[in-house]
């Protein structure tokens, strides 16, 4: 008795459509809603000088081992995120490149991180809980004890932030977790309290918000004082505020993240993605609870199995 693949996948879509159509209203569910205690960064590319002290102190931080590059390989200088970096400054650079925050003509500072999503596609896609977001600080953390190294945390997360440790026998995945070592013992992640610029603060994400807000509002070319390290630190620098895109990245992209960003530059053009305001988990998790809810999919799948299994039998005899 043979079933033909094509014949199986027929019956299962035609069953599936059937069974789903009552239930379509799960694309307009709504995502997560952003944690009133929710923690986060505001890295502002104006201000940011590319020192790069930041990846210095993350590594610092979390004892990673220098990343250098290079024939002769001197110098810790690595170019993308990887299992031992976890932020890093590249530069964006357009014509001339002699005006700083001009898109022609021009260049700026980006910092890429874990951007902490309000709705996080990797805590969702892992099948383990490997990844997991705080129910206080929503800061999202990983799990190694509980990984199984599926790796489905890479492949779901839209800024491509998880890493792999390739080269060991026992690997692991690695990504900022916003120094929540740190953050226990009431401190603020290294990269912020050693920024020399104040390019990155850390804060509640709703007071970071108004922060941002207010730095779009400032008449370009006019001193401001601009927080330093923290919030709450009482730090300040007085600096000349520079022309904003008027968008705060983060605020809606995906259902929001944690990480907030501003820069002169169009985000586009520095390499952060284009991205929907809602999350991807939203849409993937309604599709799955509305296939299986009832236990109709597997039900349709077992349904489809038994008719081609009936319909080849009454066939051969």
């Amino acid at each position: 008795m043979e079933i033909r693949r094509r014949d199986f996948l027929k019956v299962v879509a035609g069953t599936t459509a059937m069974a789903v159509s009552p239930s379509l209203s799960f694309a307009s569910s709504p995502g997560k809603k952003r944690l009133p205690g929710a923690m986060g960064m505001l890295y502002d590319a104006t201000l940011c000088i590319g020192c790069e002290v930041c990846m210095v102190a993350c590594r610092k931080a979390n004892n990673l081992s220098p990343q250098p590059t290079g024939i002769q390989k001197l110098w810790d200088n690595p170019k993308n995120l990887s299992f031992e970096t976890y932020n890093i400054i590249k530069k964006y650079q357009n014509g001339t490149g002699k005006v700083k925050d001009n898109e022609i003509n021009g260049f700026s500072f980006v910092k890429s991180q874990c951007m902490h999503c309000v709705d996080p596609s990797c805590v969702s896609a892992c099948p383990a809980s490997a990844m997991t977001k705080d129910k206080e600080t929503g800061v999202v953390s990983y799990n190694p004890e509980a990984c199984i190294g599926c790796r489905y945390c890479q492949v779901a997360c839209p800024f491509n932030i998880p890493k792999f440790e390739w080269d060991s026998p026992f690997p692991e995945i690695a990504k900022c977790e916003m120094c929540s070592h740190l953050q226990a013992k009431g401190e603020i992640p290294a990269c912020c309290s050693e920024c020399p610029t104040g390019a990155t603060i850390f804060g509640p994400v709703e007071s970071l918000l108004i922060e941002a807000k207010r730095r779009q509002n400032m008449e370009p070319g006019k001193y401001y004082y601009f927080p330093a390290n923290s919030l709450k630190s009482g730090k300040t620098n007085e600096k000349s505020a520079s022309k904003y895109i008027p968008r705060i990245y983060g605020e809606t992209e995906i259902g929001g993240t944690q990480v907030l960003m501003l820069s002169g530059v169009p985000f586009n053009k520095i390499g952060l993605p284009d991205l929907p305001d809602r999350s991807y988990t939203s849409i993937s998790e309604n599709i799955q609870h509305t296939l299986y809810r009832g236990m109709i999919l597997p039900v349709i799948i077992f349904g489809g199995l038994t008719y081609l299994v009936a319909k080849n039998k009454n066939n051969n005899e």
